[in-house]
């Protein structure tokens, strides 16, 4: 009955001893109840601290229970007192808050324009993330480039994550087909499906990427170095543009546990993005960079299509495989 007010069961027992002994005394509700006296003191103390028990006016050494109602009510009006308290702290806190902010903002002015907002260096950039999730409502879209992400990366991201999915916002993110071979990654991943995330893997992906209820997006503004600064965007016809870029790549994607299917020409998407990019001049370095393979790799995957193609050159390469279709002519 009392544990609501978190007593436990010796308090009650004590409580009900005086209400059927009113003036009993130490040594009589030990009797009655078979307690130790520290036993007894401390349930004492624990109902005198809730004003449910006081010492007797006509007798000092026994004690009586106060009817619940004046001591709960007592109780109740004391908690209101330390709410209101409580109320008062956070408002100077919030009023703090703002004038920080305003101190902030006047010595360290953010870079912006007609929406556009520049953000300096990893740390800045997770903390305006932060700021721009918990307004979030509907939808998170992402690309998250680089294959294997940093253990550092997904440790930031992980409680973000959970409480997004736990407030029911979609979440869909885009990682290359390469992190199908980080076994961390691939856990990650599975974890934020299992939370109701939705998971696909590409061939490559052009930048680093996240967009908002379709309505804000940021971009990294240096694609090699996605740490070193951030474009927050909120123009209508940015917007428009990159959440038609997701949507393209997310419908051609591979959902995570599924195996990427070959193309018409019986190549892996990974072989045949290469292939792509290796007609389009890109370097081995490149390459890796954008299919989140290391350069070792990359070299590898160009030698088994040359392989394929019979070719000695990758000059001779590209022009087998506009011969096989492999690639049209103006790729």
């Amino acid at each position: 009955m009392l544990d609501a007010l978190g007593l436990d069961d010796a308090c009650e027992d004590v409580y009900k001893a005086l209400l059927a002994q009113p003036r009993a005394n130490m040594d009589e509700l030990r009797e009655a109840l078979d307690f130790s006296e520290a036993q007894l003191r401390s349930s004492l103390d624990k109902l005198s601290e809730l004003a449910l028990v006081r010492p007797s006016l006509e007798e000092p050494s026994a004690f009586r229970a106060v009817d619940p109602e004046l001591g709960i009510q007592a109780l109740i009006a004391m908690q209101q007192e330390q709410l209101t308290a409580e109320q008062q702290r956070v408002e100077r806190l919030r009023a703090a808050a703002l004038h920080l902010a305003a101190d902030f903002a006047a010595i360290r002015p953010r870079k912006s324009v007609a929406d556009v907002e520049q953000l300096e260096g990893i740390e800045e950039i997770r903390e305006r993330i932060h700021v721009l999730v918990r307004a979030v409502k509907s939808e998170v879209m992402a690309f998250a480039p680089g294959g294997a992400q940093s253990a550092a990366n997904m440790a930031a991201a992980r409680p973000q994550d959970e409480e997004l999915l736990a407030r029911g916002v979609r979440m869909r993110t885009l990682y290359l087909d390469s992190v199908r071979n980080s076994q961390d990654t691939v856990a990650y991943a599975k974890w934020l499906a299992e939370l109701g995330g939705e998971v696909r893997t590409v061939p490559s992906l052009p930048i680093r990427l996240m967009i908002l209820d379709h309505n804000v997006a940021i971009v990294p503004t240096d694609g090699e170095n996605s740490a070193a600064g951030a474009l927050v965007l909120g123009a209508d016809g940015t917007l428009a543009a990159l959440c038609a870029l997701f949507d393209s790549l997310w419908e051609k994607a591979t959902p995570l546990g599924t195996a990427p299917d070959r193309d018409e020409d019986d190549l892996p998407p990974q072989e045949a993005e290469a292939l792509r990019m290796l007609a389009q001049g890109f370097t081995d370095e490149a390459v890796a960079k954008r299919l989140g393979v290391s350069s070792r790799t990359a070299r590898r995957i160009a030698a088994d299509l040359m392989e394929k193609l019979g070719a000695r050159s990758r000059f001779q390469a590209g022009t087998r495989a506009v011969a096989k279709g492999w690639l049209r002519g103006d790729e």
